[in-house]
């Protein structure tokens, strides 16, 4: 690919599946660079909840043997390519390429090692689109975190802000420090918060209600407090592992009610947001952003910030626009992965590209 770096113009639909199983998110964005700046707007957007199958496989690929993962591998993509297709369809959209996170089953950077379920081939094959997925894997063979990947959208489309905060499956934040852009996981969010609602037969907390009915718990907060991710260097990063090894055994060993623990958590939540925020105005988003008790408790452990929320369209697609980012940023040739946010060898340039080869 032989494009200029100052003139671009491309539209990408994104894809996103969180590591809370919220659902599917798709967004098509149409990004301009023009006079050292990028524009984008999102021309289409939705997100839909998964089928109880999709959502169940999902929950459980980390535990198939290797011919069931493989074989979800391409059903979950056949499944994406045919959600997207009638996205297209719906919306009488022409995108030039599509950009598809998948969904994270395995994620261990410490032995070079992360893997996102939801075939790129496959993709491609239902929708006649140019295909760019698995955006980890490079950063992570090059010793990074392969993760938050997000910080490089933050930066170039959302640069009037301090911090830019995400509330999703995990908190992540990413600023600029020093002239470079700096970037990490800070706690479990919605993964923890979503996997004990649940046993109300809910799929999440709404508006933090039953978190809000609890009691605080000290002794279960500090120990919460006291976790050894908290005392790692950046950059750091979570996965599904730390939450069933680490924190849900934990929470478990005390014997609490569950709105005591949902309060607990959050307040855990909250102070470790504000241990990483000196002051400045702060983009929220995410689904942790709907959540009024928790959007409280970080105001009151944060009294230095100013925490904006977007529209709502920004809240539930920024993820998905900046992964459309990250596409646009591979197609031309761009490191779409910052060394200085994961701690990888170099910035990069993450992804795999399936091509349609069609007759124009």
């Amino acid at each position: 690919m032989n494009k200029k770096f100052n003139d671009i113009d491309i539209k990408v639909i994104g894809v996103m599946s969180g590591t809370s199983l919220d659902g599917l998110d798709i967004c098509f964005v149409h990004f301009v660079y023009q006079k050292n700046k990028w524009q984008y707007k999102i021309e289409a957007a939705e997100s839909e909840p998964y089928p109880h199958h999709i959502k169940e496989k999902l929950a459980t690929a980390h535990l198939m043997d290797a011919l069931s993962y493989a074989r979800f591998n391409s059903d979950y993509g056949i499944y994406l390519g045919q959600r997207i297709k009638n996205f297209i369809e719906k919306h009488f959209i022409e995108p030039d390429l599509i950009a598809s996170h998948g969904h994270t089953v395995f994620h261990q950077p410490g032995i070079r090692f992360t893997a996102q379920i939801g075939s790129g081939a496959c993709i491609m094959a239902e929708t006649g689109v140019d295909t760019v997925c698995d955006f980890r894997t490079t950063d992570v063979a090059l010793y990074g975190q392969g993760a938050p990947l997000v910080p490089i959208g933050d930066k170039y489309l959302f640069a009037d802000f301090d911090y830019c905060l995400n509330l999703g499956g995990f908190s992540n934040i990413s600023f600029d420090k020093e002239n470079k852009r700096v970037a990490f996981d800070i706690s479990p969010v919605n993964y923890l918060l979503n996997y004990y609602i649940r046993i109300t037969g809910e799929d999440f907390d709404k508006d933090g209600k039953t978190a809000r009915s609890g009691k605080i718990h000290s002794r279960l907060l500090e120990s919460l407090n006291e976790v050894p991710f908290y005392k790692k260097q950046n950059p750091k990063s979570l996965g599904r592992e730390d939450v069933e090894n680490i924190f849900i055994p934990l929470i478990d060993s005390f014997n609490l009610s569950l709105q005591d623990k949902l309060a607990t958590i959050c307040e855990h939540i909250a102070i470790q947001i504000g241990k990483n925020i000196e002051g400045g105005k702060v983009l929220v988003t995410g689904g942790g952003a709907f959540n009024i008790y928790l959007f409280e408790r970080m105001k009151f452990n944060a009294p230095q910030c100013f925490f904006y929320l977007p529209d709502e369209q920004t809240i539930n697609f920024k993820e998905a626009l900046i992964f459309a980012f990250l596409g646009a940023l591979y197609f031309y040739d761009i490191p779409n992965c910052l060394a200085s946010v994961t701690g990888a060898k170099h910035d990069n340039i993450g992804g795999a590209l399936y091509k349609t080869n069609r007759k124009n």
